[in-house]
């Protein structure tokens, strides 16, 4: 019999790590994601595994490099400006196909900014989180028992492609608090690590961890293998949640916190005898855009709605190929949207 237990985003975060087998940590304290590696201090020792508060990002980022090359589970986890700054050792990581699971409790920004929830690195994610030609795959629970689920399952499609998978959340969902089931979810089958510099006494070659190439042909060769992969990716492992779309007039769209409002809204608009329907996209990276343009077909309209000035609103119009309208609706800053409000956005647009 499962067990459900009580617990914050945060907590669930290293608890599911710790069930996918992650024995590495390596990270620097920042709110609101702070709980995430207090929970590793407290956990690790219990389990033979390590957690190890950093002097910097940079170089927690970088330990994760390191560790990472020996084919073990580790994960690293910061808030919005701690995230840039990894941005470098993040790139170095995937030019050297390397597994890991980054997360990031997003915080309002710029600069230091705030400490309240935002979803405004989400062009950070999907767009530029190293330098070069690269992608990582990036999740977005929208409930703690779903942050749980994709922390395992972000360390199992870590493997398999040998890449970073991100988990962006918020600070809302890293603070508040609902049950939890560890045992809800059916591990992957994750290929052996043959790639793994983690010794081979004299039975094998050295396996050498490099993101170097000084050869431009040799460069633009593993660059172009690469996005091969993320094509077989972009076919095989979108994620998306949909909800009272198939006779929708209008269709919002909103990812993690904001999609537990907006779907809020859409039931009220029901009540009120609009045809509002919900698309929450999982995977950011890769987008669910096939199912979006096959919506555009259907509907009369769609709204994004985020915590931003507008930035998913980018990909939903990209999806769409502008077939149908793109309305947008967004607080910054920290502030989260009323249900209220968001219904009223549906209103004027669905007029």
């Amino acid at each position: 019999m499962s067990k459900k237990i009580l617990m914050k985003g945060n907590e669930a975060i290293a608890e599911a790590a710790i069930k996918a087998g992650c024995r590495l940590f390596f990270g620097y304290p920042i709110t609101p994601q702070t709980e995430v590696a207090e929970t590793f201090a407290k956990r690790m020792p219990k389990v033979d595994g390590l957690c190890v508060q950093a002097e910097s990002e940079i170089a927690a980022i970088n330990m994760v490099l390191g560790a990472a090359s020996t084919g073990k589970r580790v994960m690293t986890s910061s808030s919005s400006p701690g995230i840039s700054l990894k941005s470098e050792g993040i790139s170095y990581i995937v030019g050297s196909d390397l597994p890991c699971v980054i997360v990031n409790v997003q915080r309002g920004g710029p600069g230091l900014g705030g400490i309240q929830p935002s979803q405004a690195d989400y062009y950070q994610a999907t767009r530029a989180l190293g330098h070069g030609d690269q992608h990582i795959l990036v999740l977005a629970p929208a409930s703690i028992q779903e942050i749980a689920d994709l922390t395992m399952e972000a360390f199992d499609l870590s493997d398999i492609y040998r890449m970073p998978a991100m988990i962006l959340a918020d600070g809302a969902l890293g603070q508040m608090m609902e049950p939890v089931d560890f045992e809800a979810r059916t591990p992957r089958e994750i290929p052996e690590k043959t790639w793994a510099a983690c010794g081979h006494d004299g039975k094998r070659k050295h396996n050498i961890v490099n993101s170097l190439y000084i050869e431009p042909d040799e460069l633009e060769r593993t660059v172009i293998e690469r996005f091969e992969k993320y094509k077989k990716i972009e076919k095989t492992e979108v994620k998306y949640e949909e909800y009272l779309t198939d006779d929708a007039d209008i269709v919002v769209v909103a990812f993690g916190i904001t999609a537990r409002i907006a779907k809020s809204a859409v039931n009220a608009a029901r009540k009120k005898g609009i045809k509002a329907g919900l698309f929450r996209p999982i995977t950011l990276w890769p987008f669910p855009s096939e199912r979006l343009n096959q919506l555009a077909d259907s509907t009369k309209k769609f709204l994004a709605v985020e915590l931003s000035m507008g930035q998913m609103v980018e990909d939903v119009k990209l999806a769409t190929q502008f077939k149908k309208p793109v309305e947008f609706f967004g607080r910054t800053g920290g502030m989260m949207p009323s249900v209220n409000e968001v219904l009223e956005n549906i209103e004027k647009y669905a007029e």
